[in-house]
Formats: C-alpha cells, sequence, structure tokens
C-alpha cells in the first residue's frame, strides 16, 4: 500500500496545483474584463483560488483514506484517481461558476454607475433648460419726470 499511496498522493497533489494555476491565471483575465483593476483581479482570484485548494485537497485526503481492492496496485491508484478527476471536475465547475456570479455582479454594478451618471448628466441640462426657457424680469427704466 505504500508506494501506490505515495503515488496517488503525488499525482492528486499536481492535479490539484495545475488545475488551481489554470483557475487563476484563467480568471484573473476574465475578472480584469468586468472592469476590475489588476489588483482587484488578482486579489479576487487569491482569495477564490485558495478556497479552490483547500476544498479539493480535503477531499483529496478524504478519498486518499478509501480502500479499493481491485487486486491490482496500478488498478486501486487508477480508480482512485478517477474519483478525484471527477471532484476535481465539480470543483472546477463551481468555481467558474462563482467566478461568473461575481464578474455579474461588477458589470452589473458598473452599468448602474453609468445609468445614475447619465441621469444625472440629464437632470443637470433639464435645470439648464428650464432656466433658459423662463421670462427674465424686465429691466428697471427710470423715467427722466419721475420724482426723485
Amino acid at each position: 500500500m505504500g508506494d501506490s499511496y505515495v503515488t496517488f498522493l503525488v499525482l492528486g497533489i499536481v492535479l490539484v496545483v495545475v488545475d488551481g494555476q489554470l483557475i487563476y491565471r484563467g480568471g484573473k483575465g476574465y475578472l480584469k474584463r468586468a472592469a476590475y483593476d489588476e489588483e482587484q483581479a488578482g486579489s479576487m482570484m487569491k482569495l477564490t483560488t485558495v478556497l479552490f485548494h483547500l476544498v479539493v485537497l480535503g477531499l483529496l485526503a478524504l478519498v486518499s483514506i478509501i480502500n479499493v481492492d481491485t487486486g491490482d496496485p496500478v488498478k486501486n491508484v487508477v480508480v482512485k484517481l478517477g474519483i478525484v478527476l471527477l471532484l476535481l471536475a465539480l470543483a472546477h465547475g463551481a468555481t467558474m461558476a462563482i467566478l461568473a456570479r461575481i464578474r455579474d455582479r461588477q458589470v452589473q454594478q458598473q452599468l448602474a454607475d453609468e445609468m445614475a451618471e447619465e441621469h444625472r448628466i440629464y437632470e443637470e441640462r433639464q435645470e439648464r433648460q428650464a432656466h433658459i426657457g423662463e421670462p427674465r424680469p424686465a429691466p428697471k427704466i427710470e423715467s427722466p419726470y419721475s420724482p426723485t
């Protein structure tokens, strides 16, 4: 069990780290396109990637203690890696869904801010036009014949 157990853990950790890096790099660009600046996108992706790694490494640890007996140590590792790959796919999909929600919220906020700014500009224009249409008070003209 020793060699196959270590092989399983090493392969599983490599898969998790590689997928985590793919999520980090792809997600950072994905968030930057949603009006996040470089620093915001990086921070958000670091938090998301740490969560991804913790969840999937925890699942890997749990799968590692499951006893699979196919009669062949290589097949045992393959079965466990298959389980890990399926869990990794689920975690990857969940992470992508989380990133999509974060991005959608940012896009909605940006649109709301733009609409509020356009409304403010519209209101200012309306105010200026209202002042233009108002009658001006007639200038006071003093008559030379009026008593002083």
